[in-house]
């Protein structure tokens, strides 16, 4: 079955950095893009980032254009989510995303928070 199994979240401070990491099982994971959502206490989940199939198109909410790069590793089954510069705002359950046959599929997530 479909698995997504994220890492990486943490506690951090305000401009520091995190690594998020999400193994993906289950389907072809190179032929179907990817999505990073993340989703604050009392708010809906937002889109954070996409990355296409073959990693040549991304694209990025304008809240984190600029601070967060998202890559993926075909032969791994990874897709990751660096994030630099964080800030207080970003503290969220960040979870990665696929869609397949028409169902959404979202892994568990990990909570990130940024406080000094």
């Amino acid at each position: 079955q479909v698995q997504l199994v994220e890492s990486g979240g943490g506690l951090v401070q305000p401009g520091g950095s995190l690594r998020l990491t999400c193994a993906a099982s289950g389907f072809a994971f190179s032929r179907y893009p990817m999505s990073w959502y993340r989703q604050a206490p009392g708010k809906e989940r937002d889109v954070v980032a996409y990355i296409a199939d073959t990693g040549g198109i991304r694209s990025y909410s304008d809240s984190v254009k600029g601070r967060f790069t998202i890559s993926r590793d075909n032969a791994k089954n990874m897709v990751y989510l660096q994030m630099n510069s964080l800030k207080p705002e970003d503290t969220a359950v960040y979870s990665c995303y696929v869609r397949l046959s028409s169902r959404n599929y979202w892994g568990q997530g990990t909570q990130v928070t940024v406080s000094s």
